[in-house]
């Protein structure tokens, strides 16, 4: 039987508080089971947020402070991890940014814009003004380093086997000037062949595909049950029901076989890069 892995309580906040949730779970004497029981919650979701690499929502800190009689203490500090986890995403997004840090492989469908991990700051900055032009220039700013660091992932050893897949019109339609569209293109190219990751294109002439319905995000992990993320212009959902992402991942089968194969993607892609480069 493989050994524990205790969090680092030092790590950041929700570190700290997974710790504690742990020692008074166990201080208590009960298993993950006996608490998650009368909540919302499963086990991989409390596991997790035990490893700090989860926030704890609210319904669930009401739910561990009656059943440990912690006296409202994660209540009252749910909010601080969740401001810690933040870093400038919006807070739906805020746990998937967290995750894809510990994940094993991350699967993206990005039917408009390019994947989040693969962006230039160019990109992200256009991407940021074109959906939310209300926000404040130091709002802005934040968002865009947020998605930026998350991009240094792909400099770790140990970074996520990367499998994407975008529709063409996402390379046809520029949301950037031709030279800074070449550059994000050659980006992606450059990523993609730098960490052995996979990408490939949904031809414009697939009128009929899979997910027609959105972007979608499936993550797997070393030590915990797979996770899918759906986002929509102003939300985002993590499901975690086993049938439910046992679907959605037959769904993302399904998208690959429909897709460009990588070699031919990458190449479409390049030759989209040069185009713009010229001016066509």
């Amino acid at each position: 039987m493989s050994s524990r892995k205790d969090p680092d309580a030092s790590a950041n906040v929700p570190s700290f508080y997974g710790a504690e949730l742990r020692f008074k779970r166990e201080l208590a004497e009960l298993t993950l089971e006996q608490l998650a029981e009368g909540s919302f919650r499963g086990v991989p979701f409390l596991s997790q947020i035990e490893r700090g690499e989860r926030r704890m929502p609210l319904d669930l800190a009401k739910h561990v402070d009656e059943k440990l009689g912690t006296d409202g203490f994660f209540q009252r500090r749910c909010e601080d991890a969740r401001k810690a986890r933040q870093s400038g995403h919006a807070e739906y997004f805020a746990d998937v940014a967290e995750m894809e840090q510990h994940a094993e492989t991350i699967e993206d469908w990005a039917p408009m814009i390019v994947p989040g991990l693969l962006q230039t700051e160019a990109y992200a900055m256009a991407v940021v003004h074109t959906s939310l032009p209300w926000l404040r220039p130091e709002t802005v700013e934040n968002q865009v380093g947020a998605r930026m660091t998350r991009a240094k992932l792909w400099e770790r050893e140990d970074h996520p086997t990367f499998w994407g897949i975008v529709h063409e019109s996402m390379i046809r339609n520029p949301l950037l000037p031709p030279g800074e569209m070449a550059e994000q293109l050659e980006h992606i190219v450059r990523v993609v062949r730098s960490t052995q990751s996979v990408l490939q294109v949904l031809p414009q002439t697939a009128a009929a595909h899979p997910m027609m319905m959105g972007m979608i995000r499936v993550m797997t992990f070393p030590d915990a049950p797979p996770v899918v993320y759906t986002e929509g212009l102003h939300s985002g959902q993590l499901i975690d029901y086993p049938a439910l992402v046992k679907d959605y991942r037959r769904s993302y089968d399904l998208l690959r076989a429909a897709a460009l194969p990588p070699a031919a993607s990458l190449a479409l892609i390049e030759e989209a890069a040069e185009d713009y480069r010229d001016g066509k």
